[in-house]
């Protein structure tokens, strides 16, 4: 079960580097206009935004990681459940204020994250 929920963080933490790409370095190009429908003017308007929310999710991301890599097993599992309710929170919030879609990429992989690691 360790084994289970340490793969599930990495996961989590795998698609918060995936979204830190996504919002600092391709948020204006194809691939960032696609992913979130925006036109080139919208995108460019919003850059700096775009890579400030980067930014933070790459900080959970190395949050996430820091869990993963700690030796002391009563720490980690504290690091890995706070940053990954970090995760939950962010994700509620993108939710309620963004679109729904967000509760199905971000906060339900951090919350089955979450309850394995709880169980494990």
């Amino acid at each position: 079960m360790n084994a289970i929920a340490s793969i599930l963080v990495a996961l989590v933490a795998g698609l918060h580097v995936y979204f830190l790409a996504l919002e600092m370095f391709f948020w204006t190009r194809p691939l960032g206009l696609k992913t979130f429908r925006n036109t080139p003017e919208k995108a460019a308007d919003s850059a700096v935004l775009a890579a400030n929310q980067g930014l933070y999710n790459g900080f959970l991301a190395a949050g996430l990681v820091w869990g993963l890599l700690q030796p002391n097993a009563a720490f980690a599992f504290q690091i890995k459940a706070f940053f990954l309710g970090c995760v939950v929170v962010a994700g509620a919030y993108g939710a309620a204020t963004v679109s729904r879609k967000i509760l199905f990429v971000q906060a339900a992989p951090a919350v089955l994250a979450l309850v394995i690691l709880w169980l494990a």
